[in-house]
């Protein structure tokens, strides 16, 4: 998905094959082997009683808030305060423990010291407590003592069966029934009303900064949960919580980072399943965000290209800023997404229809030009106008306003457009066209609201705001509007699309712990697992070197077979193009000396002869193992230059062929391989057959390989398949 993941939806489970020996099964296993969300989760989130443990009558105190905003938002459920030093908090009755509660409360606020925390948990195990909220600090995120600190709290909630948000969390709350868990000072005068946006953020100062934003939009927030440092609810199991919520539409992600990569996919997958949108701001794509996000949350991040694999595979789109966050998900709300990405650009003023031309480019969405017939009659309707796409009205419609409704049914009926983006200059803000430019829209749309209508336009916010509730995305700037219609078409692509499959994975060749593999080891691994190699031999002296030649029967290529020499050209042990029996001795005793002077440490198992490789189109196949999501694929332009100019993309493993053949058309170097300035289109589909295996192989040895390096891989002409000229296994452990 454009910034973000484009993926399909919903859940499949038949299975289908889709090659020859490769029986496949619905992509995302977790999603296909889930658990339903902890019952338990409920009355964190939605409580019936709450105890607070430290409640405060001091207003300047973080133990206090919590308290007072359930007071004064008109919870619903029961509330205890506790405080073994006061009989009353607050104006209302204090108890001095858990234990001394009249029921065992459905979640706790512990805004206490660090120390007591591991104390209160036991207490509330005792007692039936189901859930904790802990908004005390002090544990990983402040190093080894509070690490250990942390460890026992998790012990202690594991043995009494109680789930915890935080620690180090700023709470959460729950508009609809009043509960507002939180000290977060964002809500002080102001909160979000009841909405269908969800929000879910590692950091309570972004996630307190997104509620105050939205309270001033109007923005309606159902559930808003800061889980801090996740000593046990991550953000996957909230996104899977909230996936099975009806009055949850959108769900707003801020992360730093992923500890649990099966449950986090198994929440998005929920998600997707459901229909529901997943707006994620993730930050540390810079190294220093990185390790920020480290040091704030402990977490542990992982690769960015990796985030961007698994939200695309997810249908997650990844926004640049808050802005934009807040306003896709008020967008989502709308309902309306679009299936096609073909966009009409109405427009009042032609410069600005360039601009949403350019930014349609940027967002994946095609600016097609009307049909002939369709032209002709907008042309009649208005002879001075621009007909193509952008259409430019000009002036004209000003003066009759049915015009522009019957521009706008012309558009939509005759033009074959999934949406219109239509530009009204500050025509509105002018009290005479305020509500006639608004009435022509609608009559134009006339039973037509199913479609996107995204407007752009420069007036009052009173004015803007008469328009949304007419059912309409305003927007000031023209590039936030074409951006949005283009967000919204890659959700109406991602539910309306059915989820990729992948391989049963194969018994594991690769143990943990193996060896280091000579490129000849390497390659006879892989082509049992389906990867084409050029018939090699391996020589052990000159002798055997000349024979492999001769039965080439041409020039052939010399290497060096060395488990300790992964790059042979740096010690100069590759030749090339070597024809005759005595070129063949003297390449074979050079690449040897060359071992033995350049890299005297190395064991050398003999010189690899293959018949020199056709020609083709260089491109990289690889894998790595990521911390947090495991075995991803790497594809893209390969050769020498794949680190100079890097042109990749990533791909969790393992993949179906559609996968693989979609991955292939996302590098910017597609045309290259699709047959650019008529040369002959190469084999894309071997390429993909190869993608996939190497998938397959990766997640089945995931325990074993550490990561795979085929560069380059040739791929030949259509029908002439692919071939890999080297291989590197690096094995883990």
């Amino acid at each position: 998905m454009r910034n973000g993941a484009r993926a399909a939806a919903p859940l499949r489970a038949e299975v289908q094959n889709d090659a020859p020996g490769h029986p496949v099964r619905p992509l995302n296993i977790e999603a296909n082997h889930m658990t339903f969300p902890d019952p338990a989760l409920d009355k964190i989130f939605r409580p019936s009683s709450v105890a607070v443990v430290g409640a405060s009558d001091d207003a300047s105190r973080i133990s206090a808030r919590p308290l007072r905003y359930l007071i004064e938002r008109g919870y619903q459920g029961r509330i205890y305060p506790i405080n073994p030093r006061r009989e009353v908090v607050q104006g209302m009755k204090a108890y001095p423990s858990l234990s001394a509660l009249p029921e065992a409360p459905d979640v706790a606020i512990l805004a206490i010291p660090a120390s007591l925390v591991a104390d209160t948990l036991r207490e509330g195990a005792a007692v039936g407590l189901k859930g904790a909220i802990i908004m005390s600090s002090g544990f990983a995120e402040a190093g080894d003592e509070g690490a250990a600190m942390q460890e026992e709290i998790q012990a202690v909630a594991r043995e009494g069966g109680i789930r915890l948000i935080g620690p180090n969390c700023v709470g959460l709350f729950a508009t609809e029934i009043g509960f507002y868990g939180t000290f977060t000072q964002s809500i002080d005068r102001d909160v979000p009303p009841p909405g269908g946006v969800a929000v879910v953020s590692q950091s309570g100062a972004y996630g307190g900064y997104i509620a105050y934003l939205a309270s001033q939009r109007g923005l309606g927030i159902n559930y808003w949960i800061t889980t801090g440092n996740e000593a046990d609810l991550e953000v996957g199991e909230c996104i899977a919580w909230l996936a099975g919520r009806d009055d949850v539409k959108v769900i707003a992600l801020y992360l730093e980072g992923v500890r649990k990569g099966p449950a986090f996919r198994e929440g998005l997958a929920r998600a997707r399943a459901a229909g529901k949108p997943v707006i994620a701001m993730k930050v540390g794509r810079s190294a220093a965000g990185t390790r920020a996000a480290q040091s704030h949350t402990a977490s542990l991040a992982g690769s960015d290209d990796v985030y961007d694999a698994v939200f695309r595979e997810y249908g997650v789109y990844r926004t640049r800023t808050t802005d934009q966050q807040l306003d896709l998900a008020e967008a989502c709300l709308n309902g309306v997404m679009p299936k096609g990405n073909r966009v009409g650009i109405i427009t009042l003023s032609g410069g600005v229809g360039v601009q949403m031309c350019d930014a349609a480019e940027v967002y994946g969405l095609d600016v097609a030009p009307m049909p002939e017939e369709a032209g002709r009659k907008l042309k009649k309707l208005l002879p001075f106008a621009a007909v193509g796409n952008p259409i430019d009205t000009t002036a004209q419609v000003m003066n009759d306003m049915s015009l522009l409704s019957e521009n706008i049914r012309i558009v939509l009926d005759e033009g074959g457009y999934d949406m219109i983006v239509f530009f009204l200059t500050t025509t509105p803000a002018a009290e005479a066209y305020t509500i006639p430019v608004r009435d022509a829209i609608l009559n134009g749309l006339e039973g037509k609201r199913d479609k996107l209508v995204v407007l752009c336009m420069g007036a009052t916010k009173e004015i803007r705001q008469s328009y949304k509730d007419m059912g309409f995305l305003v927007y000031q700037d023209a590039d936030r509007a074409v951006q949005i219609a283009g967000a919204l078409t890659d959700f109406g692509r991602v539910f309306a699309g059915e989820v990729p499959v992948a391989p049963f994975l194969p018994s594991p060749t690769l143990a943990k712990g193996g060896d280091p593999m000579s490129e000849y080891a390497a390659k006879r691994v892989l082509g049992a697992a389906g990867v084409p190699f050029l018939t090699e031999v391996l020589a052990q002296d000159a002798a055997a070197a000349v024979a492999a030649a001769e039965a080439a029967g041409g020039p052939v290529a010399m290497k060096v077979a060395s488990a300790d020499i992964q790059h042979k050209t740096e010690i100069g042990g590759v030749a090339l193009n070597v024809a005759g029996a005595d070129a063949v001795r003297d390449a074979f005793d050079r690449l040897s000396r060359n071992v033995r002077d350049k890299a005297p440490g190395a064991r050398l198992d003999g010189i690899l002869v293959a018949p020199m490789a056709p020609k083709g189109i260089e491109v990289i196949v690889g894998t790595v193992s990521d911390a947090v999501f495991g075995p991803v694929v790497m594809f893209g332009l390969g050769g020498v230059l794949v680190e100079l100019m890097p042109d990749v993309t990533f791909q969790t493993a393992p993949f179906d062929l559609s996968t693989a053949r979609e991955m292939i058309r996302r590098i910017r170097s597609w045309p290259l391989l699709d047959g650019y300035r008529g040369a002959a289109p190469a084999d894309t589909e071997a390429l993909a057959r190869l993608l996939r295996d190497v998938s397959i192989f990766a997640a089945a040895n995931a325990e074993g390989v550490e990561s795979i390096d085929l560069n380059p891989v040739l791929v030949l002409e259509k029908g002439r398949g692919v071939v890999a000229l080297d291989a590197v296994i690096e094995p883990r452990g």
